[in-house]
């Protein structure tokens, strides 16, 4: 089949508003509800624009010999004048061709002179609903401008405005651009009163005769004008236009569309009635709202707000929703780490003030099985300052009193004396329940101190003691009094394995030498029972023991002591019976072997 041929009749010209808007629509619709089936050309009604007689003629000539050969299928015109030009020429142009005329006011058809092949997509212009509009949203309004051309249809609706603008007179004044050229339009507007609104009715050509096409007139006023712009013409709503009540461009071409597809479909034009269109929901600027002090609140019901910015929030959602999340899963994240921190410092706390008291049981417990030994060392100057006293009341008593020999004794009372107290002194530091200090000091000195102090429970035991003590060892830093009891324990516990072995040898072997990287190394072994092989990777672990009456934390308060001195301690096997327990610690830093 043969496309079907399609005109569209503009007035004026392609690019006047709000014709144009209306014909752009109607086109694409076209195309889309009738692919490859249409034959569209546009043609222009240039003589309307100035009314030139001779001109008209002339096209009148153009189309009668572009439709003789190929007739139209169907014409659509685009605006009042084209209709006016179809009405007076119908019978020597188109008298059996359909037609659809739209995008005009009713008034502006005669339907006396529609036939059977016409149809009319038109709508109203409601003036006095329109003025409402404006002083709803603006009701301080004393000044409206209304911007208007010089043509033959924008003459016709100055004089339509001008009758319904009566009723509104004593509320407001009317400014009458008409006979103004459009430059003298744009000084006037930028100089309005206080309190003035600017109503755009057309702009196609002004008293000057200048032809102002598509929205270039609209967008010279916005510019300069001091006061908010209104239209009825959906065709002109853009950025320049507060808004209000709009005949719509989609909704008046959609309905002229149809017609047409039931037209070329086979339809009679003549079964094809439409109503007269209104003004639909009302439509407004959000950022002339805005410009102009505008509020929502006083949009009528069912009001669309149309260039609407959004806020930060509404573009950013879920991007700050996002931030706001990985804040708090951070923050949440931290605070949980820093209540760990806190735990695992209130739990390092509670541990080493745990470890405090387990080694102050552990030297009781110790004090305890050292007692015979105690009071034995105590002995030992309290007997001699006895003798020594009576004795010295011998000397002085006889009838020739012998002071020198008194003095000799009663020097040996003073050094019985603070042999007690030093004895005392040493039982404290190692007893005593007090913070350590760290200091260089010698490993001999240690484990010497430890040796005499359990001198007596050593003979009571018949345990031999051998010690290979290294010369010019260097010093190491920590605390003496802990050092002494790491030595203490592990002692004891070697006089109780040597205790419980069925048979000699009894032996206590104690050495210290130069470890390999530069520190001490001590050693004591003993040629008791020995540990079992299973039990051997166990005897530091906390609440092991092998004893009967043990609390298993000696040998674990050992190795925690001699870690935090930076050291190591292990225990092996010894070679024919009994154990091995050495240990090493680093040198002091302001101590190093001479290796000279």
């Amino acid at each position: 089949m043969e496309p079907k041929r399609v005109m569209l009749l503009h007035s004026l010209g392609p690019q006047f508003g709000p014709w144009s808007a209306y014909a752009k629509t109607i086109r694409d619709e076209l195309r889309r509800r009738m692919p490859g089936s249409l034959d569209i050309s546009d043609h222009s009604l240039v003589s309307a624009r100035n009314r030139d007689e001779s001109a008209e003629i002339a096209f009148v000539d153009y189309l009668r010999a572009l439709n003789a050969k190929q007739p139209f299928d169907l014409i659509i015109t685009i605006g009042a004048p084209a209709v006016d030009f179809v009405q007076r020429w119908r019978q020597q142009l188109f008298p059996v061709t359909p037609f659809v005329f739209t995008a005009l006011e009713q008034r502006r058809i005669r339907y006396s002179d529609l036939t059977d092949n016409d149809v009319v997509v038109t709508y109203v212009h409601d003036f006095p609903a329109f003025f409402e509009s404006i002083l709803r949203l603006l009701p301080d309004t004393k000044t409206l401008a209304v911007v208007n051309g010089k043509s033959a249809v924008e003459q016709f609706w100055d004089s339509e405005i001008r009758r319904d603008a009566k009723a509104f007179e004593h509320r407001m004044a009317f400014r009458w651009y008409n006979e103004l050229s459009f430059e003298d339009i744009l000084k006037d507007a930028a100089a309005l009163p206080p309190r003035s609104a600017i109503f755009f009715e057309l702009m196609s050509i002004d008293a000057a005769g200048v032809v102002h096409e598509g929205d270039t007139a609209l967008k010279r006023l916005h510019a300069v004008a001091n006061a908010p712009i209104f239209s009825y013409q959906d065709a002109f709503f853009g950025r320049e236009i507060v808004g209000g009540p709009m005949h719509s461009v989609p909704y008046t071409s959609e309905r002229a569309v149809a017609a047409a597809v039931r037209i070329l479909q086979g339809e009679k034009a003549r079964d094809i009635k439409l109503p007269v269109g209104g003004f639909p929901a009302a439509k407004y600027n959000w950022q002339e709202m805005q410009r102009w002090g505008i509020s929502e609140s006083q949009l009528p019901t069912g009001a669309e707000i149309y260039f609407r910015e959004t806020s930060l929030w509404e573009r950013y959602r879920w991007h700050i929703l996002a931030i706001i999340a990985a804040v708090l899963l951070q923050t949440g994240l931290i605070s949980w780490l820093l209540y760990e921190h806190h735990r695992r410092q209130a739990a390092e706390v509670m541990a080493r003030d745990f470890m405090s008291e387990l080694t102050q049981m552990n030297r009781v417990a110790t004090a305890g099985e050292l007692s015979a030994s105690i009071a034995h060392e105590i002995n030992q100057p309290l007997a001699a300052i006895s003798i020594g006293v009576s004795a010295t009341l011998n000397w002085l008593s006889g009838k020739t009193p012998n002071v020198e020999q008194a003095r000799s004794l009663l020097n040996g009372i003073a050094n019985e004396c603070h042999r007690a107290g030093d004895i005392i002194k040493n039982l404290r530091a190692i007893f005593g329940k007090h913070a350590p200090q760290a200091a260089p000091l010698d490993i001999n000195s240690v484990i010497l101190a430890v040796l005499e102090l359990v001198r007596i429970e050593l003979q009571k035991h018949d345990i031999a003691v051998r010690t290979e003590l290294g010369d010019r060892l260097p010093l190491v830093n920590g605390s003496e009094i802990q050092l002494q009891q790491v030595v203490l324990n592990l002692v004891m516990n070697a006089i109780e394995a040597i205790d419980a072995a069925p048979s000699p040898p009894r032996e206590l072997n104690v050495k210290s030498a130069l470890s390999e990287s530069g520190g001490v190394h001590v050693s004591i072994e003993d040629s008791g029972v020995g540990i079992s092989p299973s039990d051997l990777p166990q005897v530091f672990q906390p609440l092991f023991t092998t004893k009967a009456r043990g609390m298993g934390m000696g040998l674990a308060i050992c190795r925690s002591t001699i870690e935090r001195h930076e050291g190591r301690l292990w225990v092996s096997a010894a070679a024919s019976r009994g154990s091995i327990f050495q240990f090493e610690l680093p040198a002091s830093v302001r101590s190093r072997p001479d290796r000279t």
